[in-house]
């Protein structure tokens, strides 16, 4: 009888053994789940949009010497001007996003009101009156920038090209006349600003430029022949807020 209890409880303890270790076995397989995390704002895609805002241009033209007598101006005189306007336009573009840093391309059309009038007087209250206007730029950058969940910061840089007419209209004294003439100006310009994703698709910000300009030569027709300028923006500055619609990417999820 003896035996038979012993053989029993010697039974019962390698059962119970065998129980703590399978459950300890168990215990050390056993993961947590992950828990869920929110998706990352997705700034990889393509966008388009619109912007306005406001414009400053420094105007530059100077009598390069050649040419009629006709608005008295001497070889090497002229007028530099500075003027605001509103401007307003599109944009369009594709960033691709590598975790917080951000590159891409944009091209950007933007209508101007940037004009003004300079009045020689030398030979009479109106004597000559140069007339000038900056009405439509156009961008192609680069842009590169640094994440932060929905906020991007960025520069950018690249080219920049501006329609410039340059007009004159001389009615007093010998020598009179007017024309005017309108070129493409090619230059170059950099920028920075800050954008914010107020949904997956919509997206918002403010942006600041500088872009400066070559410089073309104008033929200003008269009854004496052709009255010849070096003009050009001397440098464009704008401010402007925008808002693009991006196309959806594939989300990123952390966890």
């Amino acid at each position: 009888m003896r035996n038979k209890f012993i053989a029993a409880f010697a039974c019962t303890t390698a059962l119970v053994a065998t129980g703590a270790a399978s459950a300890a076995d168990l215990g050390g397989r056993y993961t947590k789940a992950p828990a869920y995390a929110e998706p990352l704002f997705n700034w990889t895609g393509f966008y388009v949009g619109g912007h306005i805002g406001g414009a400053w241009t420094n105007e530059q033209f100077i009598n390069n010497g050649v040419g009629a007598p006709f608005a008295d101006l001497a070889p090497g005189e002229g007028y530099r001007q500075r003027k605001s306007g509103i401007m307003g336009g599109a944009q369009i573009g594709y960033n691709w996003q590598a975790n917080n840093y951000v590159f891409g391309m944009e091209g950007t059309i933007s209508g101007l009101d940037n004009k003004g009038t300079v009045v020689n007087t030398v030979f009479g209250a109106a004597d000559d009156i140069f007339t000038w206007r900056a009405n439509v730029l156009a961008t192609v950058v680069g842009r590169a920038g640094f994440a932060v969940q929905n906020n991007l910061f960025y520069i950018k840089g690249g080219y920049a090209g501006v329609n410039n007419r340059l007009s004159v209209t001389d009615t007093v004294g010998v020598a009179t006349g007017s024309g005017g003439q309108t070129h493409w100006a090619n230059g170059w310009t950099v920028g920075a600003g800050w954008e914010y994703g107020i949904t997956r698709n919509w997206i918002v910000g403010l942006e600041y430029n500088y872009a400066a300009f070559g410089s073309q030569t104008y033929q200003l027709g008269g009854t004496s022949g052709n009255y010849t300028f070096d003009a050009k923006p001397r440098d464009i500055q704008w401010a402007v807020v925008r808002a693009s619609y991006k196309f959806d990417a594939p989300v990123i999820a952390r966890y």
